[in-house]
């Protein structure tokens, strides 16, 4: 998050979270933290409310039998999670995503595990057909407690150009009401 807070009025300030499209360039690295801790639980619900029935990711005796011994974490949890894990610092301010490219798993997530992501921007351009909005490209990664790298994607996003965002908006409209009391 380029500031963390924005001038709501006098002696007012609003927690504010993520990046207009001026506050990205090209090679930065952001480290999203904290990490998070996956939960059984977490594997479970989720696995449950996608209706992914393949029994690796909830039966550990069947889990048992396979190349890995115990169950797998949901891999469409991974990339939730660490997409959610990104927001603050990459989309939060987002029009829209745009797509998602790269998806790769080269290693394993188990309940238990600790992920940690981070996020390169790889490109970005003014948009074409919004002046007020560009295009931003970041490639996520994240691995888990002992380093090791177990997903990587590469995203697509609207971002707005500072002063053009909701939040502007919503400050706009409700300092518009202020006065209109005043």
């Amino acid at each position: 998050m380029a500031q963390g807070w924005m001038k709501t009025g006098e002696n007012r300030y609003r927690e504010s979270f993520g990046r207009y499209y001026e506050d990205f360039q090209v090679g930065d690295v952001y480290e999203h933290r904290p990490g998070r801790t996956i939960l059984e639980a977490d594997n479970t619900w989720f696995t449950l409310l996608t209706m992914n029935k393949h029994p690796l990711h909830f039966d550990a005796e069947y889990a048992k039998f396979s190349e890995f011994g115990r169950p797998l974490v949901n891999s469409a949890l991974t990339v939730s999670i660490v997409a959610g894990m990104s927001v603050s610092d990459v989309s939060q301010k987002a029009i829209a995503n745009l797509g998602w490219t790269d998806i790769k798993m080269p290693a394993p997530v188990f309940n238990g595990d600790t992920l940690y992501a981070e996020s390169r921007v790889l490109d970005k351009r003014e948009s074409n057909s919004r002046p007020t909005q560009g295009i931003v490209t970041v490639e996520t990664l994240a691995n888990k407690q002992d380093g090791t790298v177990v997903m990587s994607f590469v995203r697509r996003i609207l971002v707005p150009k500072r002063g053009h965002g909701v939040d502007d908006k919503m400050l706009a409209a409700e300092q518009a009401r202020k006065a209109g009391r005043a």
